[in-house]
């Protein structure tokens, strides 16, 4: 699996052209032809990054909101949705190791 069908995994039901897509992949330091590295904390924080990057994207386009139909969800359900997985990935984001060094502290200087 390359990176490109990663993201696409996390990005479901998202309709961007491929250039878009390369774009945001591209910002987040990825290249969508690249094997995705599931054991590597950098790739995983980079995949969600892009998603995260993508979402908010959406969330800031007034006539995707304006346009989207499914079923019975009303645009103000699909806001509140699309804020909740945004504060998802946020959260997952921060949460995430920045490295793939193989300790287990979170710990940082603060002062040096």
């Amino acid at each position: 699996m390359n990176n490109l069908q990663r993201l696409q995994l996390e990005i479901q039901g998202i309709e961007l052209t491929h250039e878009e897509i390369q774009l945001y992949l591209t910002e987040n330091g990825l290249k969508h032809y690249e094997e995705y590295n599931p054991e590597s904390n950098k790739s995983k924080r980079s995949i969600y990054q892009t998603a995260l990057a993508i979402l908010e994207s959406v969330a800031n386009n007034p006539t995707l909101m304006k346009d989207y139909k499914q079923d019975d969800m009303t645009i103000s359900a699909f806001y509140e949705n699309l804020m909740s997985r945004i504060d998802q990935l946020e959260r997952k984001v921060r949460q995430m190791s920045s490295t793939d060094d193989k300790t287990d502290s979170n710990f940082f200087m603060l002062f040096q």
